[in-house]
């Protein structure tokens, strides 16, 4: 018998849930923005790692200074996921620095600071 006559169990791949969000950056924030988010915290980029949030990009569209960002969810509860990273003392701080550069949409969502997009397509 050899190796490839053995049933060897599959690792069941991870469902990921794709999101998209979206936000204004204020004009005279726009290099320090760039700046920070040139080298992130280790400490802020681990939390997300260790929340099960993976493949996060933020894209910049000028002259409306709108930012778009994905990232994909790897986890089995986001609400937890996303609790521990709202709590987590280096974020808030990465929050408190960042967040004041930034202008949320009006039409977001009660609750929301970055505006939640639908996906409507996707090409596995």
């Amino acid at each position: 018998m050899t190796s490839k006559d053995v049933d060897t169990p599959k690792k069941k791949k991870p469902k990921i849930q794709r999101m998209g969000m979206v936000i204004g950056l204020k004009p005279q924030y726009l290099e320090m923005y760039k700046w920070l988010h040139a080298d992130v915290w280790p400490a802020v980029l681990q939390r997300l790692r260790d929340s099960n949030i993976t493949n996060y990009s933020i894209y910049l569209k000028q002259p409306e200074n709108l930012m778009f960002a994905y990232w994909e969810y790897t986890g089995k509860n986001f609400e937890a996921d996303n609790a521990a990273i709202a709590n987590d003392p280096v974020t808030q701080e990465w929050w408190a620095l960042c967040g004041p550069m930034q202008r949320p949409l009006e039409t977001r969502a009660e609750g929301e600071w970055w505006a939640s997009m639908e996906e409507v397509f996707h090409l596995d």
